[in-house]
């Protein structure tokens, strides 16, 4: 019976108010912001300036793939890049494989 007494004289928790929640959510929302404007941004604009490089690709082309090759395109279609690497020696990589496009005359003339 003592244990009923001292339930019913407690008060209830008072509710938290809708500015005390926002502002433990503020941190967490701040966070997000940053990451958006520190990584996700700059991946995204880096994304689209690679694919827009990938598509203005054109014979005559001297490249760099992924693996570290440099030649000139010879031939170009919708998924393959061949490479003339070396006089009369050519290699076909994926379009994707290509990593930057050079100067032209970047390539000494044996190529």
């Amino acid at each position: 019976m003592n244990f009923i007494s001292v339930a019913h004289a407690q008060a209830a928790a008072p509710a938290p108010s809708a500015g005390s929640t926002l502002m433990s959510l503020l941190p967490i929302i701040v966070m997000f912001v940053i990451l958006y404007f520190v990584m996700l941004r700059p991946q995204m604009k880096k994304q689209k300036e690679l694919r827009a490089m990938l598509a203005a690709l054109g014979k005559g082309d001297e490249v760099v793939t992924t693996g570290g090759m440099v030649g000139k395109i010879s031939k170009i279609n919708d998924n393959y890049v061949t490479l003339e690497i070396a006089a009369n020696t050519e290699v076909q990589v994926q379009r994707s494989a290509v990593t930057m496009v050079l100067p032209k005359g970047t390539i000494k003339s044996g190529v």
